[in-house]
């Protein structure tokens, strides 16, 4: 599928040296003497501002040369009839999953006809009911269900299966007289589903199958395919990733949970792909050293109403892992777009184009080692409810979250909730320390705040301050416009750019 995101932009304004000092100056963050700086305060957009992505997806997949897997036959048999295969080829059209395929060491699982896997089975035999539509006997029996919700009254993003009317994405209501159309109920406990829309004539399908492929072996690779409408639990995915796997120019979309996720998955490539509308979260890592994401479209995920601030939803997740996150455009995800938490290490988040999320562009979350560079952060952290404020503690475009050796460089930072927020909190022990905010570079970047975005600065719990020489500010260029605006914010004080300078920050940065 072709698709490519504009430019963000050209070079910011020239900007000019601002002297400071002035009224009452906060305690100053260090009283040591600046390092001699390594680069020049910036004065265009990085090169990621004005590249497009270029096309994704199923569209620039190779030729597929090997057993081909016919439509309506079980592709698992298929794989197993062939043992001295390499490649296996589905072939043009809707390949129904009914039970996840699991892919021996060093095949290849592909397609360069246009095959897509689904996981939804189609309902039929509709009746009117009232004011309503119903089919019975398609739900599963009631099972566990877990995973955090905006609606934390209901739950609705909880349960797997989603219904499509018309190959349109229905919206789950948890009574059935809060049907409406574009909607459904499921009642698992009648073993029901209704629609306020009447089905006659039109496709309805409901996700049914949970995985369409699952990481049983290493060193796979799967190429050209369109994988949808998986009813995966929620942090399950609909492609799971393994160690050494190749997944590159594939479409994963309405799934409800997690489009494609990298488990116990090292030095596993992820490229070419588009991931869009997923119910929960784009691409997920766990566990996973030395892998790549790179040069692919997250979009529009977070369809099922998951909590946009802090369970997971959104563009990219990564815990506990290590590995490349570079070229992406990571867009208008409902959640944060790349998010690295709990215990990663050695991570480069390079050259993205982050925008339009409706939490943080980009959260660093007690972990450990980072370079944040190259990238274009822009208009995230407007979306509703906790993630999405004014305070520091919200985010917007760049949060570095009680970590340590994270470097923040040569970013265009631009017109985000908040510019860049660092944050110190009490969090605990991880396996290469304590979680602590320490050794924070944030170094010639370009931060444009205009009168939507609350500002860029430190925020501290009183129980774990940063230290003295923790973080330090340089070679930055702000565009603020009003010199007197309270852009900046350090230990519970909102400040002027002067005041900003005088509290020890950005001595050789510079501001418009």
């Amino acid at each position: 599928m072709r698709r490519g995101i504009m430019s963000a932009g050209a070079a910011l304004l020239a900007v000019f040296v601002v002297a400071g000092c002035t009224d009452d100056p906060a305690t100053p963050a260090s009283n040591q003497t600046p390092p001699t700086p390594t680069v020049a305060v910036p004065t265009a957009a990085p090169p990621a501002a004005n590249i497009k992505l270029g096309p994704t997806g199923p569209s620039t997949a190779p030729k597929c040369d090997g057993v081909p897997i016919p439509v309506g036959t079980d592709p698992q048999q298929v794989i197993g009839a062939n043992p001295t295969a390499k490649m296996f080829c589905f072939t043009k059209g809707l390949h129904r999953i009914t039970h996840a395929l699991r892919p021996e060491a060093g095949i290849t699982l592909a397609s360069s006809e246009g095959a897509v896997l689904s996981g939804s089975v189609e309902l039929t035999g509709w009746q009117q009911d009232q004011r309503h539509w119903v089919v019975r006997g398609a739900l599963p029996a009631a099972y566990k269900l877990k995973g955090k919700c905006e609606d934390e009254n209901t739950n609705p993003c909880q349960p797997g299966e989603q219904v499509f009317l018309a190959g349109k994405h229905l919206t789950r209501v948890m009574a059935l007289d809060q049907l409406k159309p574009g909607s459904f109920f499921g009642d698992y406990k009648a073993n029901a589903v209704y629609l306020a829309d009447d089905p006659t004539g039109k496709d309805v399908e409901m996700s049914r199958t949970q995985t369409a492929i699952e990481a049983a072996a290493p060193d796979v690779t799967i190429a050209g395919l369109t994988i949808e409408h998986f009813a995966g639990k929620p942090q399950g995915g609909a492609l799971q990733v393994g160690p050494g796997w190749r997944v590159t120019a594939n479409e994963v979309r309405w799934n409800h949970a997690v489009g494609i996720m990298v488990i116990d998955g090292d030095q596993a490539v992820v490229s070419g792909n588009t991931v869009a509308d997923n119910g929960q979260l784009g691409i997920g890592q766990y566990s996973s050293e030395g892998v790549k994401l790179t040069g692919n479209l997250v979009t529009r995920n977070n369809t099922d109403g998951f909590w946009i601030a802090d369970w997971e939803s959104g563009g990219i997740k990564s815990t506990r892992s290590s590995g490349e996150v570079s070229g992406n455009d990571i867009v208008a995800n409902r959640g944060i777009g790349m998010w690295s938490d709990i215990a990663e290490f050695d991570r480069r988040i390079t050259g993205n184009r982050i925008r339009d999320n409706a939490a943080d562009g980009i959260r660093y979350e007690i972990s450990y080692q980072a370079t944040i560079e190259q990238n274009v952060v822009e208009g995230n952290g407007f979306g509703t409810g906790r993630g999405s404020g004014p305070s520091l503690w919200d985010g917007g475009g760049i949060n570095v979250n009680t970590s340590s050796g994270v470097t923040v460089a040569g970013n265009l930072v631009k017109d985000n909730r908040n510019g860049i927020a660092i944050q110190s909190r009490t969090r605990g022990d991880g396996p290469r320390g304590k979680y602590v905010l320490k050794d924070i570079v944030i170094e010639a970047n370009q931060v444009v705040m205009d009168a939507k975005t609350a500002s860029t600065g430190v925020v501290e719990n009183k129980e774990s301050p940063a230290g003295d020489g923790a973080i330090r500010f340089s070679r930055n260029s702000y565009l603020i416009g009003d010199k007197q605006a309270e852009r900046f914010a350090y230990r519970g004080q909102t400040m002027t750019w002067s005041q900003w300078q005088a509290a020890g920050f950005d001595q050789d940065s510079v501001s418009s």
